[in-house]
């Protein structure tokens, strides 16, 4: 699969990266972390033009997948998507825990999820059950995504301008070490972001309604 991802990130650009990106971010299983770090390895070794709009093409792809997931929601509701969501690859258990999650704690996890492992791509499922409004769907989706993305090409960036001769295999099991290792300190950030941004917006509503 690395493989034939690189070759069609080579031939076809950003256009692949929008495609992939777009694959991963709806409910069909694929790792953003074969797409995202070659293109920063790429873009370090001059086979793509810029890196930063590696970034703004994955953050376009990740808000049409996930668009894919939250209007299917909108329409068919959690009842089907627990019934039948196997078909469409999507497995009862996480679906549960995504759901959970967002309940729990509100449209901003949206934000948050877009930076774990499994519940990143189903995240939007629960948004679209819960009809949570498109506009801050699409600014917390997009920020999740983008800091994500940036994340990824920036290992694969970094891997390009230091690495010698390394097989793409090779770059894919340093960058994914790499990313692993610095994801709860992201997390962290990330949590403490929606925190100021909950404070913000109480402090700004209860001034608004004296």
């Amino acid at each position: 699969m690395l493989e034939s991802t690189v070759a069609f990130i080579q031939q076809y650009g950003y256009l692949m990266i929008f495609v992939l990106m777009a694959v991963e971010s709806s409910f069909i299983p694929f790792p953003s972390e074969v797409v995202m770090i070659p293109a920063g390895f790429m873009a370090a070794r001059g086979e793509l033009s810029s890196s930063v709009l590696a970034v703004l093409v994955a953050i376009a792809g990740s808000l049409a997948g996930a668009y894919v997931n939250y209007f299917l929601a909108l329409w068919v509701g959690r009842p089907f998507l627990e019934k039948y969501g196997k078909y469409f690859f999507i497995q009862r258990e996480p679906l549960d825990k995504a759901c959970d999650v967002f309940n729990r704690y509100g449209a901003a996890t949206t934000f948050v999820c877009r930076l774990v492992p499994v519940i990143r791509q189903l995240i939007s499922l629960p948004a679209g059950i819960s009809r949570m409004k498109l506009v801050p769907f699409t600014f917390f989706t997009a920020l999740g995504a983008g800091i994500w993305s940036a994340i990824l090409c920036a290992i694969g960036y970094a891997l390009g301008k230091s690495a010698g001769d390394i097989s793409y295999a090779e770059l894919l099991e340093k960058g994914k070490a790499m990313a692993q290792h610095h994801l709860p300190s992201v997390i962290l950030g990330a949590v403490v972001l929606v925190a100021a941004y909950v404070l913000v917006h109480k402090a700004v509503t209860k001034c608004c309604s004296r």
